[in-house]
C-alpha cells in the first residue's frame, strides 16, 4: 500500500473516530467530502455530459459528486452554498452542446414543486471511482471491526 493511500486512510479513520459512535452507518457530509477530495484529480475546464445523471451525492452545501456513467464521476465544487441540495430528490445540470463547464454552467436543485435553484459550478475535478469504492469498503470494514471489538470488551 502506498504512503499517500495509507496517510489518507489514516486521516479518514481519524475523522471516523472523531465522529464516535454515530447512530447512522454512513459517512457524514464532511467525511464524504474529505474522501472524495482525497480521490479527486486536477481541475478540468469541462466534461462530456450525455444528457442524464447516473447518480449524485451531496457533499455538504457547496460540493457534490456527479456520476455520468457507473465508472465516471466528477467532483463539482460550487461557487457558494447551494440551498436545499442535501434534501433535494433530483438535480439537473446546464450544459453547452453536451459539455458542462466550470465557472459557466450550473447545478439546478429540484424538488418540492419549487422552481429549480441554480448553483454555479466553480471547479470540476475528475474522481477516481475505483479508489473511492475501495476506501469506502475499507472504512466499512474498519467500522465493523471497531464495533465487534467494542462488543467484546463489554
Amino acid at each position: 500500500m502506498g504512503t499517500r493511500k495509507l496517510t489518507m486512510i489514516t486521516a479518514l479513520a481519524g475523522l471516523l473516530a472523531l465522529a464516535g459512535c454515530a447512530s447512522d452507518a454512513g459517512l457524514r457530509a464532511s467525511e464524504k467530502l474529505a474522501l472524495y477530495t482525497a480521490h479527486a484529480g486536477e481541475p478540468v475546464s469541462s466534461f462530456r455530459y450525455f444528457g442524464s445523471i447516473n447518480g449524485w451525492t451531496p457533499l455538504g452545501d457547496s460540493a457534490l459528486a456527479v456520476w455520468t456513467r457507473p465508472s465516471e464521476a466528477w467532483l463539482l465544487e460550487l461557487q457558494g452554498p447551494c440551498q436545499d441540495m442535501s434534501f433535494s430528490p433530483t438535480i439537473g445540470l446546464t450544459n453547452q452542446m453536451g459539455r458542462v463547464h466550470a465557472r459557466f454552467d450550473k447545478v439546478i436543485v429540484r424538488g418540492g414543486g419549487a422552481v429549480g435553484m441554480p448553483c454555479h459550478i466553480g471547479r470540476i475535478r475528475p474522481l477516481d471511482v475505483k479508489a473511492i469504492r475501495a476506501t469506502e469498503k475499507e472504512l466499512r470494514e474498519a467500522r465493523v471491526e471497531e464495533r465487534e471489538a467494542g462488543d467484546g470488551a463489554r
